[in-house]
């Protein structure tokens, strides 16, 4: 089973290395990071690369794809080697999925057309304009495509992704090897409960 995850520029880390983190432990899941052209991608924060060990040519026909979100997506949706790849590609993956504004480069390349998906829920709405029906929930899957959430979420796209792709006992040994238990510090996770001046807050972190 391999797994290709596209890079390009200011990609959001989490959204790269939490997928990667629970397929790459799974028994027979190889994990490729792509790019245009092999090396080094930085992230959004500019202080974070992580290397691409192949170009799209080299990987055209991968079993999954999971394509991260980030602050360059709306500078990526108009990278016609990407998008075309992520089209290309999608004709022959069993799964397709994105994390976060991930989901916005899968409707460029005209995949989410009449299809529930997901994405941030800063810009969730957004997907309206690929024809979408956004949904407001922390995975969606409408038939072989997969949609996450904000940048978290990815974890939990990717655990339910490998439960397909081999079963449910071993997505609980991964989630357990890697001790996923979600417990965090405060209540502030969702925008549902959150005052205005914090949504500003955070929308500003990730502009």
């Amino acid at each position: 089973m391999h797994v290709a995850i596209p890079l390009y520029p200011r990609y959001t880390a989490l959204d790269v290395v939490g997928p990667y983190t629970v397929l790459a432990f799974a028994p027979g899941v190889t994990v490729t990071m792509v790019a245009a052209e092999p090396g080094p991608v930085v992230d959004d924060r500019g202080t974070m690369a992580i290397t691409a060990t192949a170009g799209f040519a080299e990987l055209s026909r991968p079993d999954v794809i999971v394509v991260p979100g980030g602050a360059g997506t709306r500078a990526a949706l108009a990278d016609a080697a990407l998008v075309g790849w992520i089209a290309l590609a999608h004709q022959y993956t069993r799964w397709t999925t994105s994390v976060c504004a991930g989901s916005f480069l899968l409707g460029a390349a005209g995949l989410l057309a009449g299809r529930r998906a997901t994405s941030h829920w800063g810009w969730l709405d957004e997907l309206r304009g690929f024809d979408a029906e956004p949904v407001r929930e922390r995975v969606v899957r409408d038939d072989r495509i997969i949609t996450a959430a904000g940048v978290s979420a990815g974890v939990d796209m990717a655990l339910a992704l490998l439960a397909e792709l081999t079963d449910v006992p071993t997505a609980h040994a991964v989630q357990l090897a890697i001790e996923y238990e979600p417990d965090p510090p405060f209540d502030a996770g969702s925008p549902a409960n959150a005052p205005t001046p914090l949504r500003e807050a955070a929308l500003a972190l990730i502009n």
